[in-house]
């Protein structure tokens, strides 16, 4: 199936082709849910958020190691992966201004993960950003988020998390809006498409309250924390000890209400894309929209164990994504081909 992509991507070269299988891999690795809403796109536009996927996933995967123990990074291990996220834009700088002509170069093992170096991840974002023409802006904003997440342990409110969420999220749907396409102007669908990273992000912040506080993280705002009667020693006290609190409890369904709003503020949205890229965002909108289902299902229990949307509900949600598709590709064999990217800026 991976080659079937990349031949209706008309990627033909040995290594570039490499590079993006090896970022399909990290997503099909770790992005289950995103990689099942990937499935619904056409063959060709799976390759670019393939590497988009595993460019993010990379530079996440710096920051958020455990392998050193609970705790945020202090000393040598911060100043390590500070190192870490260097090189990478680095890297991404010299893919993205230069190209990768031939493809990645085998680099060394990275002493931390145990793969060969950034070059598969840099070579398919630079190729991707070349052909649907994304906005470089996007990928230094996620990288200085990223950088934040090695210092910033905890946000006063809201609008100090949703700063940090214009470049680890809203960007990462900007990026993706090329990729689909839209049947309006670009800019037009550009707020939608970021409100729906943040209503994503905020979806996984919820679910992983307990993983991010063993990181030395509390994403939650502190405010909205207080408002509850609740704060950061007691959310470590529920994770400790393995039980739920009324307070903390209140305060999540409050951060569950604010991730509802993102998803309400970004629905408009979905019907703006191209018609075969809608079930695909539709299918990730209801999937993601599940898991703050589940989590109030689970009583709450994010401290002590990851809720997860059932795989009968998961299966069914994907039977309705194909049945779109099916149909949208209909429609689409009956009307004239849109011009692709590259030849819209020939």
């Amino acid at each position: 199936m991976t080659a079937r992509e990349l031949d209706a991507a008309r990627i033909t070269d040995p290594a570039l082709r490499a590079a993006y299988a090896h970022c399909r891999e990290l997503n099909a690795r770790h992005g289950r849910t995103y990689f099942l809403a990937t499935r619904l796109l056409p063959p060709e536009r799976r390759p670019a958020v393939h590497a988009l996927y595993g460019f993010a996933r990379w530079a996440d995967d710096i920051v958020d190691s455990l392998e050193d123990g609970p705790g945020a990074p202090t000393g040598d291990e911060a100043a390590r992966r500070a190192a870490a996220l260097d090189r990478l834009t680095d890297d991404l700088t010299r893919g993205l201004t230069d190209g990768l002509a031939g493809g990645p170069k085998s680099g060394p093992v990275d002493d931390r993960t145990g793969v060969r170096d950034a070059a598969p991840v840099v070579a398919a974002l630079a190729d991707t950003s070349s052909r649907y023409a994304i906005d470089r802006r996007h990928f230094t904003d996620f990288l200085a988020s990223m950088r934040s997440d090695l210092t910033v342990t905890a946000y006063a409110d809201y609008a100090a998390l949703r700063g940090y969420m214009h470049g680890s999220a809203a960007v990462i749907g900007l990026q993706m809006l090329p990729v689909l396409g839209t049947v309006v102007p670009r800019e037009e669908a550009a707020p939608y498409a970021a409100e729906l990273g943040v209503a994503f992000q905020l979806t996984n912040f919820l679910r992983d309250v307990g993983e991010d506080l063993d990181r030395g993280r509390v994403y939650l705002p502190q405010d909205l924390l207080a408002a509850h009667g609740a704060d950061t020693a007691l959310l470590r006290r529920c994770r400790q000890d393995g039980r739920t609190d009324r307070r903390v409890t209140e305060a999540l369904r409050a951060f569950a209400d604010l991730a509802r709003a993102a998803y309400r503020r970004a629905a408009p949205g979905v019907p703006m894309l191209d018609p075969v890229a809608r079930p695909c965002i539709r299918t990730a909108f209801v999937l993601y929209g599940g898991i703050l289902d589940a989590v109030a299902a689970d009583g709450w229990a994010v401290l002590t164990r990851r809720a997860v949307v059932p795989r009968r509900r998961r299966a069914l949600v994907a039977a309705d994504g194909l049945l779109r598709v099916a149909a949208a590709r209909l429609a689409a064999r009956r009307e004239p081909a849109a011009p692709t990217p590259c030849e819209e800026a020939a």
